[in-house]
């Protein structure tokens, strides 16, 4: 069968979450050899998330937003805010403005039901990416583009069960954001022992430390701590530390500095999420979209996870995260 550029282009984006080589600018120049072209011009894309500037996390879906707009010759712009409200107003400005598409996490999706209702309604096609893959599809998104929660959730009480974790404290650092209490869900399925909730406030670290660490002095039967962010994880190993505790600690998604830490034993694992296919793959999407009227997940969400960083690969990726892909 012939194969038109256009598919060769969406295998190679899709290729993206199987490798692992100096992969991120490998990757990237496989992809560029075979992309279509930019009929008309690459596009105007609005990449709108609850994750600020400067989040390590999120700096790297950016990464990944940015590297693909720049493959397609197209305008991407990202911005980023915590507050929900904020958030549906930038989405209000990107349709007012006639973006080609909208890219949008979604922490809180009643939040921003009306909001993406109106880029649907205008014809803007909708992304969305990292939370609210359960409230995609009705909300008139063309695919979603994440991992499930729940799995991980479940993947990571496994994990923490083998290693011991009989009492698990799941740190959440952003209230009312569904994922995270998703995640801490799953890990009470697996886990077969007590998980109790601690809201912490990760703008202000030094405090989450504090926090942490009076738990678990205050509570000697907890053994395991689980952080749902890197920079939270990064406080918590400080807070165990301070605490002379001996629980055993993991986090959900990656930092060089996280890597660095399971190398160095002091977290046992992270569950990787790939946030950089969560901003490379929408844009790649909504261009072929916008050309080809392609779309992808056949309703279903297109998981870029989970998958788990050990002291066992955490040196293969750690070149990856400094450099700003992982």
């Amino acid at each position: 069968m012939r194969r038109t550029p256009i598919v060769l282009a969406l295998a190679s984006a899709l290729a993206l979450s199987g490798c692992s080589a100096p992969a991120g600018q490998r990757m990237q120049e496989t992809a560029a050899a075979t992309a279509p072209p930019a009929s008309g011009g690459g596009g105007s894309y609005a990449v709108i998330t609850h994750g600020a500037p400067g989040d390590s996390f999120w700096d790297v879906v950016k990464n990944g937003a940015e590297a693909a707009g720049k493959q397609y010759g197209a305008r991407v712009t990202y911005q980023g805010d915590g507050d929900p409200a904020k958030q549906s107003q930038l989405i209000d400005q990107a349709v007012s403005a006639k973006a080609d598409g909208v890219v949008v996490s979604m922490a809180n999706p009643d939040a921003l039901r009306e909001s993406i209702g109106r880029a649907v309604a205008a014809g803007i096609p909708v992304v969305t990416i990292n939370s609210g893959a359960g409230e995609s599809k009705a909300l008139g998104a063309i695919t979603h583009v994440g991992q499930s929660e729940d799995v991980a959730g479940r993947g990571a009480g496994e994990q923490l069960k083998a290693a011991g974790v009989t009492k698990l404290l799941c740190v959440i650092h952003e209230a009312g954001n569904v994922g995270l209490d998703q995640r801490c869900k799953g890990a009470e399925e697996t886990l077969g022992g007590a998980v109790e909730r601690l809201q912490v406030d990760m703008n202000n670290l030094p405090d989450v430390t504090s926090k942490v660490a009076a738990k678990l002095q205050s509570d000697q039967q907890v053994n395991g701590v689980l952080a749902l962010n890197p920079a939270v994880a990064v406080a918590a190993r400080d807070a165990i530390r301070d605490a002379g505790s001996q629980a055993k600690l993991a986090t959900f998604d990656l930092s060089a500095d996280v890597v660095t830490a399971i190398g160095d034993g002091e977290i046992l694992f992270a569950v990787d999420q790939q946030q950089y296919l969560q901003g490379y793959l929408p844009i790649v999407f909504l261009h072929l979209y916008k050309n080809n009227l392609n779309t992808v997940g056949g309703g279903l969400p297109v998981n870029t996870g989970p998958g788990f960083v050990t002291k066992d690969n955490a040196q293969q990726v750690a070149e990856l995260a400094g450099a700003g892909t992982r």
